[in-house]
């Protein structure tokens, strides 16, 4: 067997989530379908470092594919024949490497990077349909920004998981929740180690009752606090989210340059 790590992108619209589902298009699914394809038939497992969720996007999702050690294989070779048999999904792999056995895409990760779009204005998206959320009310990004700093360092976030979150702790700590506006587009960026069912969703749909002034800043410390779902704000539709890169140390996909 030889583990092969590919970094994708994709367009969360047309799929059910990452994993595969009893009933709907899964992008695992995709992947390894045209793994088998490439693997003459052969079943390739993958295991990634994110299960997005229906309607979630990619810029840099992280997975690996376990192939038959018969098959002589080459990045490029791995890159170029899964993005044909790939065709004419929304899924394209941006880079592949060959890897140890004991790396795992989802284990081996230290950083998860996630992005959410708010398109803030009145006009409903035409190039951006399903890839941004549209609120149309104005929303104060400074104040946003100052709600979002509550909310960094180490903290049981069960006010910000889903009631079906399987994780064993809801505690996480989370290192970056940035809000920044550029232009129409009110961008956050966060990043941490790893991520509650929903959290940077529910942060996010948080936020933006501050943004629009229906919460002061210090409430979101007071949802936090209250270790209960109903205290913080509802959760932001999947359009805007992407999960922007993953890290590694080292990273495979920039190996040392002796």
């Amino acid at each position: 067997m030889q583990r092969w790590a590919v970094r994708l992108e994709y367009d969360g619209r047309d799929f059910v989530g990452w994993q595969r589902q009893a009933t709907g298009l899964s992008i695992q699914q995709v992947l390894e379908d045209a793994a088998g394809r490439l693997a003459d038939g052969s079943i390739v497992p993958s295991i990634t470092a994110g299960r997005t969720d229906a309607g979630v996007h990619a810029t840099g999702q992280v997975a690996h594919l376990d192939f038959p050690s018969t098959l002589r294989l080459t990045a490029s070779i791995v890159r170029d024949a899964l993005n044909f048999h790939m065709k004419p999904h929304r899924v394209a792999v941006l880079s592949a490497c060959a890897v140890d056995l004991a790396w795992n895409a989802r284990f081996s990760a230290v950083r998860r990077f996630y992005r959410y779009r708010i398109l803030n204005r009145r006009s409903r998206p035409a190039l951006d349909e399903g890839r941004v959320w549209l609120v149309k009310r104005a929303l104060d990004e400074r104040a946003m920004a100052e709600a979002a700093r509550h909310l960094l360092g180490r903290h049981d976030f069960t006010s910000f998981r889903a009631s079906a979150c399987q994780a064993r702790s809801p505690l996480r700590t989370l290192d970056r929740l940035d809000v920044a506006r550029h232009g129409e587009d009110i961008v956050i960026e966060t990043d941490a180690r790893s991520f509650l069912h929903h959290q940077v969703r529910n942060m996010v749909g948080t936020l933006k009752l501050v943004g629009e002034g229906s919460w002061p800043p210090a409430r979101v410390a007071e949802a936090l606090a209250a270790r209960d779902r109903r205290a913080a704000g509802p959760t932001a539709p999947p359009d805007g989210l992407y999960l922007t890169g993953v890290g590694y140390d080292p990273d495979p996909f920039r190996p040392e340059r002796g």
